[in-house]
């Protein structure tokens, strides 16, 4: 995928970068947690519809989680984005989203995105809205889970955004080298 000089590449992850980002999930401090074996079970079947941002050597130091909905192939659901704490507030976390959708519409045909995110997440919302925006696709939103549907404990409604339409001729353009 990318990757200039001094800023972090983006590519697959591997079953190696499982308990990296298990901790930067963990270390993020809003994310919902998983345990550390689904992080590995992702980044071994889920790799082709993620992304990993690594610094220079190597280290995983972002990421996006994602997968397409079995029922709307068409359709990849992003389930967790996070950056290191180290490189935050560089624009890491809105590369990596455009980094995977390149991918996925370029190998998989995908058409749109979906993402919950709990209301009040600001940074979450921006991120997606701006994502929405430099690719020109529209944002819906609707209430997928109400609060009494987690069945663990008090939890915040969880917000569907629907962006698209994708295509690779609304990708934005990559920047000049």
């Amino acid at each position: 995928m990318t990757g200039n000089t001094g800023e972090p590449r983006t590519d697959r992850p591997d079953v190696a970068d499982g308990a990296a980002l298990w901790r930067i999930a963990k270390d993020s401090g809003t994310l919902d947690l998983n345990s550390s074996y689904s992080y590995l079970l992702w980044c071994r079947d889920f790799a082709g519809t993620s992304v990993v941002a690594r610094a220079a050597d190597g280290t995983p130091v972002g990421f996006v989680t994602a997968y397409l909905r079995p029922d709307r192939p068409s359709t990849l659901l992003v389930w967790q984005v996070a950056v290191d704490a180290s490189h935050r507030g560089r624009g890491l976390a809105a590369r990596l989203l455009d980094d995977l959708a390149a991918h996925v519409v370029a190998e998989y045909g995908v058409t749109g995105l979906e993402t919950t995110i709990s209301p009040g997440n600001t940074a979450s919302e921006r991120l997606f809205a701006s994502f929405a925006r430099r690719h020109g696709a529209t944002v819906e939103r609707e209430v997928l889970f109400e609060t009494e549907r987690f069945p663990d404990g008090p939890h915040d409604p969880e917000v569907l955004h629907r962006i698209g339409p994708l295509s690779a001729d609304s990708a934005p353009a990559a920047p000049a080298a």
